[in-house]
C-alpha cells in the first residue's frame, strides 16, 4: 500500500507560534518480533506475551505482541518522519500526559503516527515548549494503540 505524506520543515520561530498545527500521518512501520526481542532485553520485560511465540500462540490474542512501552517508545522516531525544525540546536523530551493504552498490537502489526502540535509557548531561556497530541494507529484497526500527549522544549542553533 502506497500513502503519500509530506513532512513539514518549521523552524523554532514559527513552532513558537504553531497552534492547532496538523501534522498528518507517517508512513507505516512493522512491528516484528526481532523488534520485541530488543525491547525486552533492553528492558527485561520477558513476559512470554511478548517473547514466546509458541506460547503466546496459545494465549488470548494468538501471537505475541508488543510491550505498550515499545510502542510508546517509537513516538520521537516517527515524528521524526513528520517534522524536522530545520535551526534545532538541542531539545529534550519534556513529559507525558494522558497517555493511554487502547489496544494491543500484534506482532507484524504495522503502525504509523498520526500528530498535531495544539500550542506552543516560549520559554524564558530561548527555548519553545510544545505539546504533541498524537495516536499510533494499526493498520486495519479503528482503534489506535495509544494516544496521548508528549511534551518538547527545543532550542535553536546557536549562530
Amino acid at each position: 500500500m502506497l500513502c503519500a505524506y509530506l513532512m513539514l520543515h518549521i523552524t523554532v520561530a514559527e513552532l513558537a507560534a504553531a497552534a492547532n498545527l496538523d501534522l498528518g500521518a507517517s508512513p507505516w512501520l512493522e512491528l516484528d518480533q526481532v523488534r520485541i526481542d530488543t525491547f525486552a532485553d533492553a528492558t527485561s520485560d520477558h513476559q512470554w506475551i511478548h517473547v514466546d511465540p509458541e506460547r503466546a500462540a496459545d494465549g488470548p490474542f494468538g501471537r505475541p505482541i508488543a510491550h505498550g512501552y515499545l510502542t510508546l517508545s517509537l513516538v520521537p522516531y516517527l515524528l521524526k518522519q513528520l517534522m524536522v525544525i530545520t535551526d534545532h540546536g538541542r531539545g529534550t523530551n519534556y513529559g507525558l500526559e494522558k497517555v493511554r493504552f487502547t489496544s494491543v498490537v500484534p506482532v507484524g502489526s504495522e503502525l504509523r503516527l498520526a500528530a498535531t502540535i495544539p500550542g506552543s509557548t516560549r520559554r524564558d531561556d530561548g527555548g519553545v515548549q510544545y505539546r504533541l497530541a498524537f495516536r499510533i494507529e494499526i493498520l486495519g484497526q479503528e482503534r489506535p494503540a495509544v494516544v496521548g500527549e508528549s511534551i518538547y522544549v527545543t532550542y535553536p542553533a546557536a549562530s
